[in-house]
Protein backbone atom coordinates (compact mmCIF):
# COMPACT_ATOMS: atom_id res chain seq x y z
CA UNK A 1 0.00 0.00 0.00
CA UNK A 2 1.67 3.18 -0.69
CA UNK A 3 2.02 6.41 1.19
CA UNK A 4 -1.64 8.39 1.44
CA UNK A 5 -1.08 11.50 0.55
CA UNK A 6 -3.37 13.23 3.02
CA UNK A 7 -3.90 12.55 6.78
CA UNK A 8 -7.16 13.55 8.16
CA UNK A 9 -7.83 14.44 11.70
CA UNK A 10 -11.04 14.09 13.68
CA UNK A 11 -11.39 15.46 16.79
CA UNK A 12 -13.69 13.56 19.43
CA UNK A 13 -13.20 15.22 22.47
CA UNK A 14 -16.29 14.43 24.93
CA UNK A 15 -16.91 16.46 27.81
CA UNK A 16 -19.29 16.37 30.14
CA UNK A 17 -22.56 17.76 28.81
CA UNK A 18 -22.99 21.84 30.02
CA UNK A 19 -19.38 22.15 30.17
CA UNK A 20 -18.37 25.73 29.29
CA UNK A 21 -15.67 24.92 26.75
CA UNK A 22 -18.20 22.47 24.87
CA UNK A 23 -16.39 19.69 22.76
CA UNK A 24 -16.52 18.11 19.39
CA UNK A 25 -17.72 14.93 20.60
CA UNK A 26 -20.96 16.89 21.80
CA UNK A 27 -21.71 18.78 18.71
CA UNK A 28 -21.51 15.28 16.27
CA UNK A 29 -17.99 14.56 15.50
CA UNK A 30 -18.69 10.74 15.81
CA UNK A 31 -21.38 10.71 13.11
CA UNK A 32 -18.75 12.65 11.09
CA UNK A 33 -15.98 10.52 12.00
CA UNK A 34 -17.97 7.44 10.78
CA UNK A 35 -19.41 9.37 7.18
CA UNK A 36 -15.58 10.16 6.63
CA UNK A 37 -14.62 6.27 7.36
CA UNK A 38 -17.41 4.93 5.17
CA UNK A 39 -16.88 8.03 2.56
CA UNK A 40 -13.09 7.02 2.02
CA UNK A 41 -14.06 2.98 1.86
CA UNK A 42 -16.81 3.38 -0.84
CA UNK A 43 -15.18 6.34 -3.04
CA UNK A 44 -11.90 4.03 -2.76
CA UNK A 45 -9.95 6.89 -1.30
CA UNK A 46 -7.66 4.22 0.65
CA UNK A 47 -4.74 5.02 -1.06
CA UNK A 48 -5.10 9.02 -1.31
CA UNK A 49 -6.05 9.29 2.59
CA UNK A 50 -5.85 7.88 5.75
CA UNK A 51 -8.31 8.83 8.39
CA UNK A 52 -7.53 9.34 12.80
CA UNK A 53 -9.41 10.74 15.55
CA UNK A 54 -7.66 13.25 17.97
CA UNK A 55 -8.45 15.10 21.28
CA UNK A 56 -8.75 18.47 22.05
CA UNK A 57 -7.48 20.27 19.32
CA UNK A 58 -8.71 23.65 20.78
CA UNK A 59 -11.09 25.97 19.48
CA UNK A 60 -13.82 23.99 21.05
CA UNK A 61 -16.83 26.34 20.09
CA UNK A 62 -15.93 26.08 16.33
CA UNK A 63 -16.22 21.91 16.09
CA UNK A 64 -16.92 19.22 14.70
CA UNK A 65 -12.98 20.25 14.08
CA UNK A 66 -11.47 17.72 10.55
CA UNK A 67 -8.20 18.61 9.42
CA UNK A 68 -6.39 17.58 6.69
CA UNK A 69 -2.83 17.54 6.26
CA UNK A 70 -0.31 18.16 4.91
CA UNK A 71 -2.24 21.28 3.49
CA UNK A 72 -2.91 22.28 6.89
CA UNK A 73 -6.80 23.06 6.49
CA UNK A 74 -8.99 23.02 9.34
CA UNK A 75 -12.73 22.83 8.54
CA UNK A 76 -15.07 24.01 11.38
CA UNK A 77 -18.18 23.06 12.10
CA UNK A 78 -18.60 20.23 9.84
CA UNK A 79 -21.44 17.90 9.57
CA UNK A 80 -22.52 14.95 7.91
CA UNK A 81 -23.91 16.62 5.13
CA UNK A 82 -19.78 18.14 4.63
CA UNK A 83 -18.16 15.09 4.31
CA UNK A 84 -19.13 14.25 0.55
CA UNK A 85 -17.73 17.57 -0.23
CA UNK A 86 -14.34 17.51 1.64
CA UNK A 87 -13.67 13.95 0.06
CA UNK A 88 -14.49 14.96 -3.20
CA UNK A 89 -13.71 17.79 -3.93
CA UNK A 90 -10.24 18.59 -1.47
CA UNK A 91 -9.06 14.60 -1.14
CA UNK A 92 -10.47 14.01 -4.80
CA UNK A 93 -9.10 17.27 -6.48
CA UNK A 94 -6.65 19.02 -3.73
CA UNK A 95 -9.23 22.30 -3.35
CA UNK A 96 -10.15 23.34 -0.38
CA UNK A 97 -14.07 23.52 0.40
CA UNK A 98 -13.66 27.01 1.30
CA UNK A 99 -16.47 27.83 2.91
CA UNK A 100 -15.89 25.09 5.49
CA UNK A 101 -12.41 27.14 6.50
CA UNK A 102 -12.24 28.11 10.26
CA UNK A 103 -11.61 31.67 10.16
CA UNK A 104 -8.02 32.80 11.47
CA UNK A 105 -9.43 35.32 13.91
CA UNK A 106 -10.51 32.37 15.85
CA UNK A 107 -5.99 32.16 17.07
CA UNK A 108 -6.74 35.87 17.63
Amino acid sequence: MPKPAYHILVCTNQRPPGHPRGSCGETGANAVLEKLGMGIEQKGLFEKAILSTSSCLGPCSMGPMVIVYPDGVWYNKVTPADVDEILDQHIGQGKTVERLVMPDAVWG
